[in-house]
């Protein structure tokens, strides 16, 4: 039941504009494929290792296609061309790429159409052995059942994947839902996925699919144990946002961050690669189950929370519509926001609460990403304590599912394993008292917190209503989130980018879109 009261006619206006500014970005989107996209299409057909520089095969076969001028025509025409020419399968044909053996723009050409049903058999096997990961994870959780109140959601982030286990099963333990390994720094600026199981990393480890496999293998160990089934987190954002998707699909990963915005606003990725990439990666999340993580919450890193608030609806509203486009349900779209506001201000807790309330009626279907205080931890981790206890507190109230803990070592140090102790044990503590509280409360009417999401509302609007006659990538530009400006034609990675030709397809698509595989 609504607590806020908020105008059922301006919340379907606003999803109306943020549906408009989508369609109208995704006619480029469909006019374009990425060296990306390409590479993810390789590795799905079965192309997997590397040559003997270490450059993954995917890249090689890629790189070939692009130093022809036929990236526009698209890997899986020349895989599958080369296939019914030669005879090989395309993990061989890589190889004979990779050696020097092959040229797959010099191969006679078959009937277009015998060449994209020749791909068939292939793209279907990937599509089962996907759709089986779901079925599994699905079994996992008829048997074990699921977490009630909000997933409890702690990152591990050594630099080592055998560490990270430790590190994981120790805080799945303690009582986390969901492990996020982080990334490397870095990482999502490289044009290639890096290959085989890393012990080396800063601030985090590197995104391989050997790391997703050792650390799917040690949760579901742990999760054994428990009763209970650990969810995996990565991220399938950067220059190789599909490519990640596609592996974490094949290893069972549960939750992937996947924004359509924050490699443009916070990595400095061309805002036209990174457009094409998340719509066949946010597919390849959809048809495997996988809950996707948006990043709004960085948009308060940036910019003012209270001030800047309207601008993370309106990102909100137009994620949805982007997960939509690409076949990903509401119920996988783990939207994201924060608890971010100065806690100088006057009435900051109602504001949250406000907010985070607001996004939980909006979007009621959706399993809401709430992220804690971050930009205001100072050290002193008393304060910081408390902090994460009323961050936790809104949580509760407000019906957040996906609920990233904070650490009261914020600011000082990557957290140690007692840390996540303590912030797993303050967000029990608080779930277990608090439970049925959000069930009891009402807000007042005409109260700050019914009009201060009304205004937000107004304001996510009127930009909206601005972002629809000026287009997404012009706003971009101007600087409309997060305070950050990007250039169309700058940033990282645009020289990857290319129009599709008459011939190209992705036998993957439709697959993917359809959601059924016989």
């Amino acid at each position: 039941m609504s607590k806020l009261h908020l105008d059922a006619t301006k919340v379907e206006k606003a999803r109306n504009l943020a549906r408009r500014i989508a369609e109208d970005t995704q006619q480029f989107v469909d006019a374009h494929t990425t060296v990306t996209v390409e590479r993810t299409i390789c590795r799905l057909l079965g192309i997997d290792g590397v040559n003997e520089v270490d450059v993954p095969l995917p890249n090689v076969v890629v790189d070939q296609l692009v130093e022809n001028n036929a990236l526009g025509i698209g890997a899986a025409f020349y895989i599958s061309n080369a296939m019914i020419q030669t005879g090989k399968t395309p993990q061989e044909i890589a190889e004979a790429v990779a050696s020097g053996e092959l040229e797959l723009t010099k191969l006679p050409l078959a009937d277009s159409f015998e060449i994209q049903v020749n791909l068939q058999g292939i793209a279907q096997d990937m599509a089962k052995r996907i759709k089986k990961n779901r079925e599994e994870r699905e079994s996992y959780l008829s048997r074990f059942g699921d977490a009630e109140g909000p997933y409890l959601y702690v990152i591990v982030a050594t630099g080592n994947i055998y560490e990270d286990i430790v590190q994981a099963k120790a805080a799945a333990k303690q009582g986390a839902d969901i492990i996020a390994v982080i990334r490397t720094t870095g990482q999502s600026l490289l044009d290639y996925v890096p290959y085989g199981a890393t012990t080396e990393g800063f601030g985090g480890t590197m995104a391989t699919q050997e790391n997703f496999r050792l650390m799917r293998a040690a949760l579901d160990e742990v999760g054994e144990e428990l009763g209970r089934y650990i969810r995996l987190c990565n991220y399938c954002s950067g220059l190789c946002m599909p490519e990640i998707a596609a592996m974490g699909a094949m290893e069972r990963l549960d939750v992937m961050l996947n924004d359509a915005l924050y490699g443009i606003l916070f990595r400095d990725i061309n805002m036209k690669r990174t457009m094409v990439d998340q719509y066949f990666s946010r597919m390849i999340n959809g048809y495997a189950g996988v809950i996707i993580n948006t990043g709004e919450d960085n948009y308060l890193t940036t910019a003012d929370a209270y001030e800047a608030a309207h601008t993370v609806l309106a990102s909100q509203f137009i994620n949805e519509q982007f997960a939509l486009i690409a076949g990903l349900p509401e119920e996988q779209m783990g939207l994201g926001h924060a608890f971010e506001m100065d806690p100088l201000l006057e009435d900051a807790f109602v504001y949250e609460l406000a907010q985070a309330q607001m996004a939980r009626e909006i979007f009621p279907k959706a399993p809401l990403k709430y992220m804690p205080p971050t930009k205001f931890m100072t050290g002193n981790i008393f304060r910081g304590h408390i902090q994460d206890a009323l961050f936790n507190m809104v949580t509760v109230l407000t019906g957040q599912k996906l609920q990233l803990l904070g650490m009261m070592t914020e600011a000082i140090h990557t957290p140690f394993m007692s840390d996540r102790f303590l912030a797993i044990e303050n967000a029990e503590y608080i779930y277990r008292t608090m439970k049925s509280l959000g069930d009891e409360i009402q807000f007042k009417e005409g109260g700050i917190m019914q009009k201060r999401a009304a205004f937000v509302l107004d304001e996510a609007i009127k930009l909206l209503e601005e972002m629809e006659g000026l287009g997404l990538f012009k706003c971009l530009e101007m600087g409309k989130f997060g305070d950050v400006k990007r250039p169309q034609d700058g940033g990282k990675g645009l020289a990857g980018v290319t129009l599709k030709e008459k011939e190209y397809f992705n036998p993957f698509i439709q697959l993917f879109l359809d959601k059924e595989v016989h």
